[in-house]
């Protein structure tokens, strides 16, 4: 859909909402250039013949007299700073943003995000329902939102659809990011992303160390290579095999043992003086969700559920995918980069002479060139970690924006409904039931379960927020990208691990490309197992997960962009690897 709906800066109605208390996008902009005219030098002198020094002391002075005339100076050049900031920003072109077209085309409105929002027996949204969730994006007033009706009144509430709305004061707008439109409901490629999911929920409780030997997996990747281009996984000479199974050919991100596990995810964490085992609470095999059409209504109204899953009591490194499910479930976005750079932070082993091994930071690190003077502050340790969180509610905010103003995609667990009611009971929605049962996974899933819903790792099922892009891939896109920026890439982890096949220990990984396990491909496996892993629980597509992995590197790119210009440093800038394998100093 194109429009008002879609491109914000065309929309008065937001302008309005704002003008009483903050200015408009339109009022900032004339500001912002207004700004620019009135400082547009790049340094502001006190007059006469005073000279300013780095610390904002005139000229020959001892650092003890009184300065207090030069603050004016220092004020000045930070102002200068953040309105040359703003007015790069002001360059950004606003991208027409357009979905898939499913809103439009489907007045059933089967093709979009629905949850939450009243449906009739059959699943289908109450329309007028959808008609005020419309209005409130629409006109962006807090008022309109308050009057979206739900479901179930005591149940789940929508998630901040509001945020897809906010400003940030460092990085690119949020509505100047840009996701291309999803898979559209029913073709091709959305039917073997379904298909991809059925084999996660089918593999769930096999281990990932058994990938290559076992015969489901073996079963699951000939599946998959039949569906030629529409599955967009990673292939070996046009092939999906059991080393690429729920994987991504990101640079690096296919090396390693078949667990196909980030060594971020299981080398202790050293947090401040505590030292932290990354073994977890997991579930006990064979709890899948919302495969029964009364369970699943329920959710899609909102209500909560009253199953709940059952934990095992021994804790566990990740070995399957429903540990791989669990840890997302319980995660609130950042923590697997904010791990990944502790351990990178601290020691990762001794040498040969007994000497503590670090992983070394970027080369454009400035104080790697310094006789006397380390990072702290500033490219160094806290300088890292807060790169690391920084990155994370502005990546959402551009992530939330795609999911409620742009593209509305209905969850998997929706879209699994509507395939369920065609193949079942004869709905007329556009699926191709025919060719979807040339698969072998639904037919599995079916003996299995009694339908063709997609079975869920938890009983809610998805969060109440649309499926495109997913939050965890632009989070994990974004904080990753900052780890690149940090840490040199390049580096070769020492000892590289792997879970036993029960979980409860780690032991050497050895194989064949143990040598070629460096940080930056394993940082881009991170990125993957964490959007791969809510594809896993079933409440998200691989190109939620991807794309979002883009928008999410674009933004920490934005920010460092911001940031480079108020350092003092002769700093060059960051080289990294972006997904896509070019390479870009920032």
């Amino acid at each position: 859909m194109k429009g008002k709906l879609l491109n914000q800066s065309e929309k008065p109605s937001v302008g309005e909402r704002t003008s009483e208390t903050r200015p408009n996008r339109r009022t900032f902009l004339k500001r912002a250039l207004a700004a620019g005219a009135a400082v547009n030098l790049p340094f502001v002198a006190l007059g006469d013949d005073t000279v300013v020094n780095g610390a904002g002391f005139p000229s020959g002075s001892s650092g003890c007299a009184d300065t207090s005339g030069n603050g004016m100076v220092r004020r000045m050049q930070a102002y200068q700073i953040r309105v040359q900031a703003a007015l790069q920003e002001l360059q950004q072109p606003i991208p027409t943003h357009t979905n898939n077209g499913d809103e439009c085309r489907f007045a059933n409105k089967i093709g979009s995000y629905t949850k939450g929002l009243p449906h009739n027996s059959q699943g289908e949204v109450d329309l007028n329902a959808y008609q005020v969730y419309l209005h409130a994006l629409s006109s962006g007033k807090p008022a309109d939102f308050e009057n979206i009706p739900l479901g179930c009144s005591d149940g789940f509430k929508l998630v901040d659809p509001q945020a897809g709305l906010a400003f940030d004061l460092e990085g690119v707008d949020s509505h100047c990011t840009f996701m291309p439109p999803a898979p559209e409901f029913g073709s091709d490629e959305m039917n073997a992303e379904l298909i991809e999911l059925y084999w996660m929920a089918l593999a769930r409780d096999i281990p990932f160390s058994d990938y290559g030997t076992n015969p489901l997996m073996i079963q699951a990747a000939a599946d998959l290579t039949k569906l030629g281009d529409a599955f967009k996984g990673p292939k070996i000479n046009g092939q999906v095999t059991p080393a690429t199974l729920f994987r991504d050919d990101l640079p690096g991100a296919l090396v390693g043992p078949y667990q196909a596990q980030s060594q971020f995810r299981f080398l202790p964490i050293m947090w401040g003086a505590n030292a932290v085992d990354q073994r977890m609470e997991t579930l006990l095999p064979g709890q899948d969700f919302l495969t029964d059409p009364t369970d699943w209504l329920a959710v899609q109204n909102g209500c909560i559920p009253t199953a709940s899953p059952q934990t095992d009591p021994t804790l566990r490194y990740i070995r399957n995918g429903r540990d791989d499910a669990w840890w997302v479930h319980a995660d609130t976005g950042n923590e697997a980069a904010l791990f990944a750079a502790l351990i990178l932070l601290y020691p990762l082993g001794v040498d040969a002479e007994g000497g503590l091994v670090y992983a070394p930071v970027n080369p454009g690190n400035p104080y790697l060139q310094s006789k006397n003077q380390t990072g702290f502050v500033t490219f160094g340790l806290p300088h890292g970690l807060s790169l690391v969180t920084e990155a994370t509610t502005r990546a959402a905010k551009a992530v939330w924006f795609q999911k409620w103003f742009v593209h509305r995609r209905p969850r998997p667990e929706a879209y699994a409904g509507a395939v369920d009611r065609v193949i079942r009971f004869g709905a007329d929605y556009p699926v191709n039931a025919n060719k979807l049962l040339q698969s072998d996974a639904p037919n599995l899933i079916f003996q299995k379960y009694g339908s063709y819903l997609l079975p869920q790792v938890f009983p809610e099922g998805s969060p109440v927020h649309p499926s495109y892009g997913q939050g965890h891939g632009a989070i994990i896109g974004a904080c990753v990208t900052m780890c690149k920026a940090f840490f040199d890439e390049s580096y070769v982890f020492p000892n590289p691990v792997m879970p036993s096949a029960d979980g409860t220990a780690l032991v050497s990984y050895t194989g064949p490309d143990a040598g070629q396990m460096t940080v930056g491909g394993e940082l881009n496996k991170l990125a993957s197992n964490i959007y791969q892993s809510r594809n896993m629980s079933g409440v998200h597509y691989r190109s939620d997960g991807y794309q979002a992995l883009l928008l999410g590197e674009a933004v920490a790119i934005s920010i460092l962009r911001d940031q480079r210009q108020t350092y003092n440093q002769n700093f060059q800038g960051f080289t990294f690897t972006r997904f896509d394998g070019t390479r870009i100093t920032v």
